[in-house]
């Protein structure tokens, strides 16, 4: 048994393990504090209402910095098992003749990956690398809207990039993002991309967000779009069944895998 420590103390060595591992587990926390489970989700409780975390299934997350904006690379090493679930559960969404909208976001990517290569497509997309994965498959045809090169993403943004888009209208749209919260809707690090990420809602049909369950209920820097726009979440088992009822409860259909 762990050394017993006060309140303060205790929540406060629960946030250096926070910024240190980037998640907390609650039967690992009560052994190593000496306290029970119930105290322990007490003190996530509390640090959750100060917006220092988000509580998960058995444990807790911490919260970025809003403005946080990772690079295309440190994207890929976060949640990926949870990512290829998400990606290829969404490739199961798409037919023969569809046209369809990918953002940049590396869960779409791994959508990308899943695509059956007998399938005959018409892929829109920002997204310079999976432009580049896409070239390989005959089956697909492949639009990329010119704009500004944003390195960190790979995708090509700004007014260029938004007035070529708006030439094209998709039957489903694919889109990763950094937050999906019940009242500021869905958000992203950056300004530009939310921009261009608001345009393909706009000229699509039906809208399929793919979010691991690290993003629910989280808030980045831009905001996209109100909930009322998408049709379909895709995420993955550690999203909890309140968030689920919320989600739903505001006309968005969940899909876990």
């Amino acid at each position: 048994m762990g050394k017993k420590r006060s309140t303060v103390e205790r929540r406060m060595a629960i946030i250096s393990e926070l910024e240190q591992n980037g998640k907390v587990d609650v039967s690992v926390l009560s052994k190593t504090y000496d306290v029970s489970e119930v105290t322990i989700r007490n003190d996530l409780g509390q640090l959750e209402k100060k917006n220092i975390l988000i509580r998960a299934r058995g444990g807790a997350i911490k919260v970025d910095s809003v403005g946080v904006d990772h690079n295309i690379a440190q994207k890929n090493r976060l949640n990926i098992k949870a990512k290829q679930a998400i990606g290829a559960k969404a490739a199961s969404f798409i037919v023969e003749g569809d046209t369809i909208m990918a953002d940049s976001g590396t869960t779409v990517m791994e959508l990308v990956k899943n695509l059956n290569e007998e399938t005959e497509l018409t892929v829109i997309t920002n997204a310079l690398n999976i432009a580049n994965r896409l070239a390989k498959n005959d089956k697909v045809n492949v639009i990329i809207p010119g704009g500004f090169l944003r390195k960190k993403s790979f995708s090509l943004i700004g007014t260029p990039a938004e007035k070529s888009l708006r030439n094209y209208f998709c039957d489903k749209l694919f889109l990763g993002v950094d937050g999906l919260d019940i009242n500021y809707g869905l958000s992203t690090p950056n300004i530009e991309e939310a921009h261009f990420n608001s345009a393909m809602i706009e000229m699509s049909k039906m809208v399929f967000v793919l979010a691991d369950s690290s993003k629910i209920f989280k808030k980045s820097l831009a905001f996209i779009c109100d909930l009322s726009k998408i049709d379909v979440l895709i995420t993955d088992k550690g999203v909890t069944k309140e968030q689920i009822t919320a989600l739903e409860n505001a006309g968005i259909q969940v899909v876990v895998c």
